[in-house]
């Protein structure tokens, strides 16, 4: 059976509204692909940059972030996508594009890292009907991530990050994606798993919107993709030990609804030569997360491919203090004495991240992440990006109520889609 994961043995990170690792941008609706279940309604509207502009100030005067999320819609869809980054540059924080990377070319790549790009997460799942491409699992699919891996590793210096989208369909393929990251540490800094999520829970909930009964599902669409039961953290974690037995968490999000969930779950290893050295402590996420704040005044949220590369420093330092890092240290000493050649080979840090998007409760409160560093603007206003949506279609946001009339007989629940 698998370990329990306690909240006891994990930091609660301590990211707030107001003084976050990232903040979310969104200058376009527009997408080139669309995936199965996506919450996003593509108007083909693209924000001017005086309106990007106007988005940024309002992170400025109200949040505190290391990083930039530019998202959408397809950002690279958008006209003016290097001056986007170039702004976003300027103006203090790391950009970041998340892409289904379609539109990304090396000539696109080397305007975007002379703008100032920092990184990239790219979205790639089964969800996609990707152009010239013939992959029908998640598996196949890491061919199509190692070509937008080594795409950043030839140009240098920027982030790459993927995210999938995980339903009960595709749980059983987190371990082919978690080895492979593990052969590719060295040009793969981040892997997201994130939960399909659908609140259209048939005949369970009714729907309101500023007092008036709504049709939720016009908004959100559900979608036979994201299967028929619903997963929570845990379900993510026992697919990942399964490949990788070492798998510890080291930090989490909980829920506003519900503070015994998972919504962000972070954990980080230690890879030298393929193979998982350890995974670092609770006490390391604390330190990393504090000392990035005293020194810049802001939480750290993406690193750097050469920072990535100092597993060995990393864990010598911290295990003068921490018996886990500690550890680590030792077991790479121990490979490097057995084989000489790790003498010379990097340790990579590799971070696993499970996000679980809003979810219903029985009671009909809608668990959000609390502290969501996916944080965007609306009307000058901070919101949740995930629900931006029911502000544009009602102007407010959807509660739910337990239908009184439902069926005694339990109805499946689903999860829905992630960004």
């Amino acid at each position: 059976m698998s370990k329990t994961i306690s909240h006891n043995d994990c930091y609660r990170l301590p990211w707030s509204l107001t003084d976050n690792i990232i903040s979310w941008l969104e200058p376009t609706t527009k997408c080139n692909l669309r995936c199965e279940g996506c919450y996003r309604k593509d108007t083909a509207s693209h924000k001017s940059l005086d309106e990007v502009r106007a988005d940024l100030e309002v992170f400025r005067r109200l949040r505190k972030s290391d990083c930039i999320s530019i998202a959408g819609g397809e950002p690279l869809v958008h006209p003016e996508i290097v001056e986007i980054v170039r702004m976003v540059r300027e103006m203090g924080w790391k950009p970041i594009v998340n892409s289904n990377g379609v539109a990304l070319d090396e000539p696109l790549l080397k305007e975007l890292k002379k703008a100032g790009v920092y990184g990239f997460t790219f979205h790639i799942d089964t969800s996609q009907k990707r152009p010239r491409v013939k992959a029908t699992t998640e598996t196949e699919l890491n061919e199509v991530r190692l070509h937008y891996a080594r795409m950043l590793a030839d140009a240098g210096g920027i982030a790459c990050s993927f995210n999938a989208t995980i339903t009960d369909k595709t749980l059983s393929e987190v371990p082919a994606m978690v080895k492979w990251a593990g052969r590719h540490a060295d040009i793969v800094q981040t892997m997201v798993f994130i939960l399909f999520r659908s609140p259209v829970l048939t005949g369970e909930f009714e729907f309101f919107a500023g007092g008036r009964e709504v049709s939720f599902g016009d908004t959100y669409k559900d979608s036979d993709w994201g299967g028929a039961s619903k997963l929570h953290a845990p379900d993510v974690v026992e697919a990942i030990r399964s490949a990788d037995p070492l798998y510890e968490p080291a930090a989490y999000l909980n829920g506003t609804a519900n503070p015994e969930s998972f919504k962000w779950l972070v954990a980080n290893r230690i890879v030298q030569g393929g193979e998982t050295v350890g995974y670092v402590s609770p006490r390391f996420m604390e330190i990393a997360q504090t000392l990035n704040h005293m020194l810049h005044g802001r939480y750290l949220s993406y690193t750097s491919p050469k920072v990535c590369r100092r597993g060995k420093s990393v864990s010598f330092l911290t295990g003068l203090f921490d018996g886990r890092m500690r550890r680590i240290f030792l077991r790479l000493l121990g490979r490097m004495l057995t084989n000489p050649a790790n003498l010379l080979r990097p340790a990579h840090i590799q971070t696993f991240m499970i996000i679980q998007p809003v979810n219903i409760e029985e009671d009909g409160r809608q668990d959000m992440c609390d502290a969501c560093p996916d944080v965007t603007v609306h009307d000058g206003k901070l919101v949740w990006s995930c629900r931006l949506e029911e502000l544009n279609e009602f102007g407010t946001m959807v509660s739910a109520v337990p239908n009184a009339k439902a069926s005694a007989a339990p109805v499946p629940e689903k999860t829905g889609v992630s960004r």
